[in-house]
């Protein structure tokens, strides 16, 4: 139960879902948390409520918009300047808007840069610095099975998940150097609010539920893994067999499941 004891863990996009959850299990495992988030309200809560539950706990919430690099710098600056360590970042903050390509809106599509890619490039570079100068540390980025697979409605979120597995990739093989380990995870679709601000008809959920994971389970695989040298995590394991074969057979895939695709 503490596993995690003296380790300081941040986590971005904390407030909800996902987030939320792996604040929980790192907690219950004895870290210290920062949890980041532009609702600092339910960060609050969410503190709160583990204080109570874990009483002696050590978590602090910061709000952040981590689209805007100014205010990225300022508060990891904050952040760094109280704690003056961080054992492991967990890039957890994004969103997706499903549309086909010639709907998509600019709007749309310039934040899910912002957030999904620039977001969490900039947050990385905030930690690299201390981790290689105290040769450790942990960065796992929450990247998506869309960035294995693309499907039709989700060209520009499945773009920013394949900038994150690119990025994530290459920041693996030079954080080696210096003893730091970098974790991708892939998970499908999984049953949080992301899938109703991504699917606003709500018919893509109604279609995936008896597929959808579930934030406990998913948080549980990425929490486990911290302090490993674990490459990648994919969830769930069907679908990610799909993404395996994709990669060897592309146009099969693509000619076999276009129809299902399409359903989204």
């Amino acid at each position: 139960m503490n596993r995690l004891r003296r380790k300081t863990v941040i986590i971005t996009g904390a407030s909800s879902g996902l987030g939320r959850e792996m604040a929980k299990q790192a907690v219950a495992e004895g870290a210290r948390v920062v949890l980041l988030a532009r609702r600092i309200k339910r960060l609050d809560k969410l503190k709160e409520a583990l204080e109570k539950d874990y009483p002696g706990s050590d978590v602090r919430t910061y709000r952040v918009d981590i689209s805007r690099r100014a205010d990225v710098e300022n508060r990891f600056a904050e952040i760094l300047a109280d704690i003056n360590e961080v054992d492991v970042l967990i890039n957890n903050a994004g969103f997706g808007v499903f549309d086909e390509a010639h709907e998509a809106k600019w709007e749309d599509i310039e934040t899910m840069f912002q957030v999904n890619v620039l977001g969490l490039i900039s947050c990385t570079q905030m930690v690299l610095p201390y981790m290689k100068a105290r040769k450790s540390g942990h960065i796992i980025n929450i990247a998506s099975q869309a960035g294995k697979m693309a499907t039709p409605k989700s060209s520009v979120y499945a773009a920013t998940k394949h900038a994150v597995l690119g990025y994530t990739n290459s920041l693996r093989m030079e954080a080696a150097r210096d003893g730091i380990y970098v974790t991708a995870v892939n998970p499908g679709p999984i049953a949080t609010d992301f899938l109703t601000i991504a699917d606003r008809s709500g018919s893509y959920a109604k279609r995936v539920a008896r597929w959808l994971l579930q934030p406990e389970k998913v948080a549980a695989a990425v929490i486990h893994a911290i302090g490993t040298d674990k490459r990648e995590i994919n969830l769930p394991k069907l679908m990610n067999a799909g993404s395996l074969i994709y990669a060897l057979f592309p146009r099969t895939v693509e000619r076999i499941g276009r129809k299902a695709f399409f359903k989204k």
